[in-house]
């Protein structure tokens, strides 16, 4: 009952803050207003060129970190090596 009622509160919550924008009256023109061919592919340039950006950035920001966990763990290594030196 309680998730029914949380569903429904988050429904009518956002109709009430969708509906003006159901409503407007703006000749089909989004926010950044009338669109030619040239808008259109300098969107698409800008999305080819983000998305291979986006994913060399990510991989070398993961790249330091896996260099950083190897790091630890072979430090925590030569640690532990250190206090056995062999025997019963």
């Amino acid at each position: 009952m309680r998730r029914l009622a949380a569903t429904l509160s988050t429904s009518l919550l956002m109709l009430l803050v969708l509906a003006p924008a159901a409503l407007a009256e703006n000749d089909g023109r989004g926010w950044y207003g009338a669109t030619n061919d040239k808008v259109v592919t300098n969107a698409g340039f800008i999305v080819i060129v983000f998305f291979p950006t986006f994913v060399f950035v990510m991989s070398m920001i993961q790249r330091g970190l896996e260099k950083r966990k190897d790091a630890r763990k072979a430090a925590a290594k030569q640690l532990g090596k250190a206090d056995w030196h062999g025997g019963w």
